[in-house]
């Protein structure tokens, strides 16, 4: 029965993989030979093949989750199945539900092509880059941290000037860091419980190893920072959370807490590190609720929080809200795909699909606690 579960998730995330093809952008003339246009000219069939596959994915999260807690799987059993389903979702098409990936190929192509500065020139400043055709941000100078434009110098020459290949170096890139990721967790945690928890996430694994968002390689050097402090490789651990920061910027908000450990390590002090991350996860957390000021929430912000909040796990609350608003975010794309505009009501029923279920969680919570 159990092997059964695992091919048939196998199967489950290769047709996800199928159905990402579906979103192939009409302007990306080097996947053509794929572009359907089902998704746009079925709108109302493509969300609800989406939908049902979030759906699918919770099942198959609580049925490992299961497994972690009554102990049928161990540390070394959820790499392999991970490795596995990495490969498969390597093949997955990017932009099912964000062009980000496109912007990142953009911004490194300005610095390491056209040997210009991606913080002053813009991609579409380049006339006649096909670049501009499907990147939705070419028309933006770089939006992310000196670090992270010069890590995108190792797909970009992995890449060899080929799209395809270049587009496969950015996904193993990330792919790369979300299982990085996962080992630090592991080894803060020693818990398979909150490692399968972050691991199979279905927000997690859709917006890293589907989408490719570098979130997850901001959050591996704030993990990882906070790693090394509980180490006290004080050096390498204020390194980190600085790589962290100049990745994306948001785990700037983390500094007040990493002082505090860090203050605590110097003078050989114990540290209660629950307590440390659980601080992290609500300072993720207000930065995830705040992001609106630049832009709007998007569903992958969540990972910012979720790496700390699934090292908690003996806070019930923090982790079933968590898990709660994993389902909530990724059925925010609903709107915008059933009626392929932002205007009119979408961004209001976005909101609402977004934190309807948090609080009614929340009211559930307060109301079964009083009882």
């Amino acid at each position: 029965m159990k092997q059964l579960i695992i091919v048939l998730y196998f199967v489950f995330l290769f047709l996800l993989t199928v159905f990402s093809y579906a979103f192939v952008d009409p302007n990306l003339f080097y996947l053509k030979i794929l572009y359907s246009g089902f998704s746009f000219s079925h709108r109302l069939l493509a969300t609800s093949f989406y939908t049902l596959f979030v759906i699918v994915f919770f099942i198959f999260y609580g049925i490992f989750t299961w497994w972690a807690i009554k102990k049928k799987i161990n540390i070394k059993k959820i790499f392999i199945l991970l490795i596995i389903s990495c490969g498969i979702l390597l093949f997955s098409y990017p932009a099912m539900l964000s062009y980000d990936i496109f912007n990142y190929i953009a911004t490194s192509k300005v610095l390491f092509f056209y040997k210009e500065n991606p913080y002053i020139i813009m991609p579409v400043e380049f006339i006649g880059d096909p670049l501009s055709l499907y990147t939705h941000a070419a028309n933006k100078i770089a939006l992310y941290g000196p670090f992270w434009v010069l890590l995108t110098g190792v797909p970009h020459f992995l890449g060899f000037g080929n799209f395809v290949l270049t587009l496969l170096s950015f996904k193993l890139l990330i792919i790369f860091f979300y299982l990085a990721t996962l080992f630090v967790f592991w080894k803060i945690s020693r818990n398979v419980m909150a490692t399968s928890l972050f691991a199979f996430n279905p927000l997690v694994i859709v917006e890293t190893l589907i989408s490719g968002h570098n979130d997850i390689i901001m959050m591996f050097f704030a993990i990882l920072s906070f790693f090394l402090l509980l180490k006290k490789k004080i050096f390498f651990a204020i390194l980190s959370l600085i790589l962290s920061i100049f990745i994306k910027y948001a785990t700037i908000l983390l500094t007040p807490v990493f002082l505090y450990a860090l203050w605590k390590t110097i003078r050989a002090k114990e540290i209660n590190w629950r307590n440390i991350f659980y601080f992290s996860s609500l300072l993720m957390f207000a930065g995830f609720l705040l992001s609106p000021i630049r832009e709007e929430i998007y569903p992958w912000y969540s990972i910012w929080f979720l790496s700390f909040a699934f090292l908690l796990i003996n806070n019930k609350f923090l982790v079933t809200i968590s898990i709660v608003f994993s389902f909530s975010l990724l059925l925010r794309y609903i709107p915008y795909m059933l009626t392929g505009t932002y205007a009119g009501l979408t961004p209001v029923l976005k909101e609402i699909i977004s934190f309807s279920p948090p609080i009614l969680y929340c009211i559930y919570y307060v109301f079964k606690k009083k009882i």
